[in-house]
């Protein structure tokens, strides 16, 4: 079967678009003194407070050692605390400081305004529509299984 250029130009823009994006959050969150993989996880606290170490890394898709340095470095810059949990000793439930809720509010407000400015002059029906065909391709994504290559 050959392969349909449609769907490789589309993987290809979705890529691109998505390392824009990715850069141009970078780009604004480092301006105010954060890097992106704190912003990611600001974000992701302020939505659900008292996860733990875990769930933010498989949330983030981070390493258990990589999400660990995150949190010691924000721990340190008294963005979050670890707290013990009162149903496992083992686990430590991650809280966003005061100062933390303010840098938090900060990426949503530049996470709010990139959106704005992303999808400005871009129909509400293209945007449900594009939306369910990410879905589709997740769902596909999901299903894969190994590749056989001819050799």
């Amino acid at each position: 079967m050959k392969p349909d250029p449609i769907a490789s130009d589309f993987l290809e823009s979705l890529t691109k678009v998505s390392r824009k994006i990715r850069t141009a959050f970078n780009q604004q969150v480092t301006a105010h003194g954060l890097t992106y993989p704190r912003a990611r996880a600001l974000f992701r606290l302020a939505k659900k407070q008292n996860m733990t170490q875990s769930e933010l890394a498989c949330e983030l898709e981070l390493e258990q050692a990589t999400m660990v340095r995150l949190l010691d470095r924000m721990e340190e810059n008294g963005l979050i605390e670890r707290r013990p949990d009162a149903n496992d000793r083992r686990v430590k439930l991650l809280v966003l400081t005061p100062y933390g809720e303010e840098q938090a509010a900060l990426v949503r407000s530049i996470a709010d305004r990139m959106r704005e400015q992303i999808f400005a002059d871009i129909d509400p029906h293209e945007l449900h529509a594009a939306v369910e065909l990410l879905e589709r391709i997740s769902a596909n994504v999901t299903d894969l299984e190994d590749i056989d290559v001819p050799a």
